[in-house]
C-alpha cells in the first residue's frame, strides 16, 4: 500500500491521459501554479475512472505510483471550492473501492480540537 504522510493530497479535476508520465503530470501541476516539489501528492485520474496515478516528490525525485482497475470505476468525489483535498482516509477510501455514506468523523480527537 502507498505510504502517505501528513502531506496535502489533491485530487485533479479534470481527466488526464495516463499516457503522461513524470514530466507532463509535473507540467499540469506548474499550469496549475503549483510546483510538485511542495511536498503534495498529486491525484489523477483517466477519463473512464479506470486509472489513476499519484505523482509525489520524495526529496531527491518525482515518484508515481499507479492503479488500474480490471472491473469496476473508481468513484471520484465531487469538488467543494473549486478544488478537492483529501485526506489519507479518503484517498484510502478512493483507492479501495468504497463509496463512504459519511465522511464526517464520530468523535474528534483532542489533538484535532488544537488545529
Amino acid at each position: 500500500m502507498l505510504s502517505v504522510g501528513p502531506s496535502p493530497i489533491l485530487l485533479w479535476r479534470s481527466p488526464v491521459s495516463m499516457r503522461k508520465s513524470y514530466n507532463g503530470l509535473a507540467a499540469l501541476v506548474y499550469q496549475a501554479g503549483r510546483a510538485p516539489m511542495d511536498g503534495a501528492h498529486y491525484v489523477f485520474v483517466n477519463r473512464e475512472a479506470t486509472q489513476v496515478k499519484i505523482l509525489r516528490w520524495d526529496g531527491d525525485g518525482l515518484s508515481i505510483w499507479g492503479k488500474r482497475l480490471e472491473r469496476g470505476r473508481f468513484r471520484v468525489p465531487e469538488p467543494r471550492d473549486g478544488r478537492i483535498e483529501l485526506d489519507r482516509r479518503a484517498l484510502s477510501l478512493l483507492l479501495e473501492g468504497v463509496v463512504p455514506l459519511r465522511l464526517s468523523p464520530r468523535f474528534r480527537l483532542p489533538c484535532d480540537e488544537e488545529k
